[in-house]
């Protein structure tokens, strides 16, 4: 390393008010951000060797410290900590994510303390808000109990909101690294069948016309029903024949394009014919409420009426989400990349895990195309 190198330093702040310096470590060539935090000196890794990056997050901080967002690590409370995060973080994330972040946060504030400091939680405190929940139940619905997939994603909550602290020099550590969650052994994820999805296809017009509409969206598309009712007419191409799902809209952030079959195009055609719309007029206008998106309690109700219509038995957990779940499983044949960039999903892993199911037609015509292992069928190295 060159002695300019060794030398190189970035400051920008006041001293002895949010003072903040940028510099390269003589013997490893690290970028390190080095500040004062209730009468310490701190210091933090930049992440990478790029110098202007390391300005940057060196002014993002000194602005931090200027406007005492950064907080003593060893008294930040539970309550500025999740201020600062629903703050900072939350509306950058989807519509439902957003209020999944704002309604966890006031259960752990109710359970836990808002003034509860973040470096004091223990193993304890989780334990205690696990029992807590469930002996608390879901408040939205009265009489219903909690599942462990729903504490679950509490935890995912508050563990992604310590990581960030963590990340942002707000605490030292993250104090809940570790700790177990509870994971349902048998998690109730019904897949919708061709005859099932066939016989509410036919009832919904009697129901709503939206109904068949979201329907076919859900079926054809594998999207998630929350962002199809996002959906407006700037987002669909006919021409093209593609469809954009908007970041705002989709529950993990992710925005893309994927192409529309000839069933949804015909669907969309029509529907666009019997209510003319064009621009950000909605896909999927509110009944009552044109200027609104339809919400997906509504869908819900009115797919339990066109499931009464049709005749089909009750079954919990059967709603657009099983959809997505037959998306998953008909189009397991293809490479797995290309099935997630279909269907939105960000992560293989979660198709496998959580969407994706064994069925016999696939298993039997696995058996009728295995290939015989010959000697010298395959290649030496």
């Amino acid at each position: 390393m060159t002695q300019a190198m060794q030398r190189w330093s970035y400051s920008t702040g006041e001293r002895g008010r949010n003072r903040v310096r940028a510099f390269v470590h003589p013997n490893t060539g690290t970028l390190f951000l080095e500040y004062r935090s209730g009468g310490q000196r701190k210091r933090k890794a930049v992440g990478t060797r790029d110098r202007e990056t390391a300005k940057q997050q060196a002014d993002e901080l000194a602005a931090k410290l200027g406007r005492n967002d950064v907080l003593y690590p060893e008294s930040l409370t539970l309550a500025t900590l999740f201020d600062i995060y629903l703050r900072e973080v939350t509306p950058g994330k989807g519509r439902r994510t957003q209020q999944h972040d704002r309604y966890t946060a006031a259960l752990l504030l109710e359970c836990l303390g808002g003034s509860r400091p973040v470096a004091t939680l223990t193993r304890r405190d989780w334990e205690q808000f696990i029992r807590w929940r469930r002996q608390r139940g879901d408040p939205r619905q009265e009489g219903r109990a909690i599942r462990d997939g729903v504490i679950g994603g509490d935890f995912a909550f508050l563990r992604a909101v310590l990581r960030w602290a963590v990340g942002s020099g707000l605490v030292e550590r993250n104090p809940v690294q570790g700790l177990p969650v509870p994971t349902e052994s048998a998690p109730n994820r019904p897949v919708l069948r061709q005859e099932e999805y066939e016989a509410l296809l036919q009832a919904a017009p009697a129901v709503s016309p939206l109904l068949r509409l979201a329907l076919v969206l859900a079926h054809e598309t594998g999207h998630r029903i929350g962002a199809i009712t996002q959906l407006r007419w700037s987002d669909v191409d006919l021409q093209r024949g593609v469809i954009r799902w908007r970041a705002a809209s989709d529950k993990i952030g992710f925005e893309h394009e994927t192409m529309l079959t000839p069933t949804a195009m015909r669907a969309l055609e029509q529907a666009r014919a019997d209510h003319p719309a064009i621009g950000d007029a909605w896909v999927l206008p509110h009944p009552r409420h044109p200027t609104q998106p339809v919400t997906r309690d509504v869908l819900q109700k009115n797919l339990g009426r066109a499931e009464i219509r049709a005749g089909l038995p009750h079954q919990s957990g059967r709603g657009f989400h099983a959809l997505r779940r037959k998306f998953a499983t008909e189009l397991k044949h293809i490479p797995l990349k290309d099935l997630c960039a279909l269907g939105g999903w960000k992560h293989p892993q979660t198709v496998l895990t959580c969407y994706q199911t064994a069925d016999e037609a696939t298993m039997r015509e696995a058996l009728a195309t295995r290939r015989t292992l010959r000697s010298g069928s395959q290649s030496t190295h």
